[in-house]
């Protein structure tokens, strides 16, 4: 026999909220009795004199989780469906390699706050080469290995996440080293410049906001991250397109807070209850199994 896959629908009876998770790998027919008792121990799970059958939670804040006579805490379970890409929400490993996606955002953080910065113009800042060696090392060449490493995790959206944004990095620095030539094309004819630009942001753009999608179900502060990074996008294309600079500004802006919405994603994957004395409080946004409609 497979590993057992029990879809588990949870009904919050004062609320009447239903919930859906999907319970991966949880227990085998072939483990022994004692196996059986040391899972049940890891997560916590109680003897209930409720009839069997019967799903419901318990608890100030429903922090219990009862299916028929078991119980279980809430968070165990969370933990074990969440992605890794939620760090705040990551299960354990189970694999020899630790969660790269406090590294790939704490590169997107840095790199994303120091053009951020020179986009708003600040201290006076209107040349972003600064941000060259930041694109070329660590938002994109560190972000890169660490989507590589998703991939290698089997979390398919981290990897297309992080591998993007790492080329999109890589890419970005590009344009300022005069050795790829792609401003001096631009030279005879500087008005097609903005416009390239603008459509090499928009496309960016339109992928983010095809990735926030996936995050409507996720932590509210993960779904912010790529909510603000498309918002980042749209206004800097629209700043290439139309020449503005206060819209330029307004990008440089948004993204500074999109920098610290990725840093505080990042940091609550590493903080922990064994080495920090303050830890991320993830907010999980309302999650069901219904879909608005189908492409």
């Amino acid at each position: 026999m497979t590993d057992l896959e029990a879809n588990i629908a949870l009904t919050d009876l004062s609320q009447d909220k239903d919930y859906k998770y999907t319970l991966p790998h949880c227990l085998s027919s072939n483990e022994s009795d004692n196996n059986v008792e040391n899972a049940s121990n890891k997560f916590n799970i109680q003897e209930s004199t409720e009839p069997p059958g019967r799903i419901y939670t318990s608890g100030t804040n429903n922090e219990y989780i009862y299916i028929g006579r078991q119980k279980f805490l809430a968070d165990d379970l969370r933990r074990a469906f969440g992605g890794t890409l939620e760090p705040g929400l990551a299960p354990e490993p189970r694999h020899k390699f630790a969660n790269p996606v406090p590294l790939g955002l704490s590169a997107f953080a840095l790199t994303t706050f120091v053009l951020s910065l020179c986009n708003a113009g600040a201290q006076g800042i209107d040349i972003p080469n600064v941000v060259v060696g930041l694109a070329m090392f660590y938002g994109g060449l560190v972000q890169l290995i660490a989507g590589i490493w998703e991939i290698a995790l089997e979390n398919t959206f981290g990897g297309t996440a992080l591998c993007s944004y790492g080329g999109f990095w890589l890419s970005f620095g590009a344009i300022y080293i005069p050795w790829f030539g792609i401003l001096d094309a631009y030279k005879e004819k500087e008005s097609d410049l903005g416009n390239a630009l603008g459509i090499y942001l928009l496309g960016w753009t339109i992928f983010t906001f095809g990735l926030c999608l996936c995050t409507l179900k996720a932590t509210l502060m993960f779904f912010a991250l790529f909510f603000l990074t498309a918002i980042t996008f749209l206004l800097l294309a629209i700043a290439n397109f139309t020449g503005n600079h206060h819209v330029q500004v307004a990008g440089g802006v948004v993204g500074t807070l999109d920098a610290f919405t990725a840093w505080y994603n990042a940091w609550s994957g590493i903080a922990t209850r064994q080495n920090s004395y303050i830890i991320a409080h993830p907010i999980q946004l309302p999650t069901n199994n219904r879909i608005i409609g189908e492409l």
